[in-house]
């Protein structure tokens, strides 16, 4: 696990925090990474979704120097990956997949002791300790040894390890994987309150939808090591279908009249419109606010009472299918895998 902090002498950046292009990784015949183009604006946070395998954690790896590339360059803070890994991990912070505490050492001895290696002065190095394990619920348990922690709490410990050198680069990896749904909402508060307040970037690598759309600006998603689409979330989900416009009639009975007016019209675009018997709702797929528009005058021009009307966007989980052929919900953490791809290397 690599703990660092700001570099004094950083270089001038040019916008990105993280920039990468024609990253390559072998693990034997395998192509973990083939050819990754990416860029992580500074003060952002970039989500990585990927199935199974994909090659997201080999990248985390070898953006943190855990892991040297084969080919490509890779810049983190103005600083090249291969050439200058010592300057990087004094500029990043990393939480991996799996918590990774020392056990023998309690909550508030670990982080002190982190603080301390980052050249903390001990009253700093103490502060810290004290106002982390306050952000992460673990006060009361600072003075146990790490070994009596749940899951959870270790997980919170080690996300509050990589956040204690004040970062100006994070990478977390799978970053809530197993926590508690009160858990994971103090990690989204703290990812957000360092993005906002002290402009850390995230690179973010994650299984749960709901987790991009709440802490990524934009995405990135990586499938066979290859960057196979990116965006921001809405524009992600219009390049799947564009939106769906749901209309609520006042009576139940004028579903099925108004989906026949609708396909009858012959809207330009409008492929034609579907009834959702458990909603109570007109369903038809739009691309733009002008078919939006003609659709409402249709109705409007037969004589329809309109109780509600709303847009929906595709969710991440039909985006991330349409993309890679893969429901996330079929995915698991691909560190295992890697592993073993590394094994088989070595």
């Amino acid at each position: 696990m690599t703990r660092t902090n700001h570099y004094p002498d950083k270089p001038a950046g040019g916008g990105n925090a993280v920039e990468v292009r024609g990253l390559v990784k072998h693990y034997g015949e395998t192509k973990a990474l083939d050819g990754v183009d990416l860029d992580v604006k500074e003060g952002t946070v970039l989500g990585v979704l990927g199935p199974n395998g994909a090659g997201k954690t080999t990248l985390v790896r070898c953006l943190s120097t855990l892991l040297v590339p084969d080919a490509g360059s890779a810049f983190v803070a103005g600083y090249d990956v291969v050439k200058q890994p010592r300057a990087i991990r004094r500029t990043i912070g990393l939480t991996g997949q799996y918590a990774s505490v020392d056990e023998k050492l309690s909550g508030f001895e670990n982080l002190y002791m982190i603080g301390r290696l980052l050249d903390l002065s001990r009253k700093d190095a103490r502060r810290r300790a004290d106002e982390l394990l306050e952000r992460f619920s673990l006060t009361e348990a600072a003075k146990k040894a790490a070994m009596e922690y749940s899951g959870g709490m270790r997980r919170r410990l080690d996300l509050a390890a990589s956040m204690i050198g004040h970062p100006a680069v994070l990478y977390l990896d799978e970053p809530t994987t197993g926590l508690d749904p009160r858990t994971r909402n103090e990690v989204w508060d703290e990812v957000q309150r360092m993005v906002r307040e002290e402009r850390v970037t995230v690179l973010l690598t994650t299984q749960y939808m709901e987790e991009a759309e709440q802490l990524a600006g934009e995405l990135t998603v990586i499938d066979r090591g290859r960057v196979v689409a990116g965006g921001k979330v809405d524009e992600l989900k219009a390049k799947v279908g564009g939106r769906t416009l749901q209309i609520r009639p006042v009576a139940t009975a004028d579903l099925h009249p108004m989906a026949g007016a609708i396909a009858e019209a012959g809207l330009d675009g409008v492929s034609g419109a579907r009834v959702d018997e458990a909603t109570g709702r007109v369903l038809v797929p739009i691309l733009s606010d002008e078919q939006l528009s003609g659709v409402v005058s249709v109705l409007g021009a037969r004589g329809f009472t309109i109780a509600g009307i709303d847009t929906k966007l595709p969710s991440l989980d039909e985006v991330f299918l349409a993309i890679t052929g893969q429901k996330m919900s079929d995915s698991v953490p691909e560190q295992a895998d890697e592993k073993k791809l590394e094994e088989v290397a070595a």
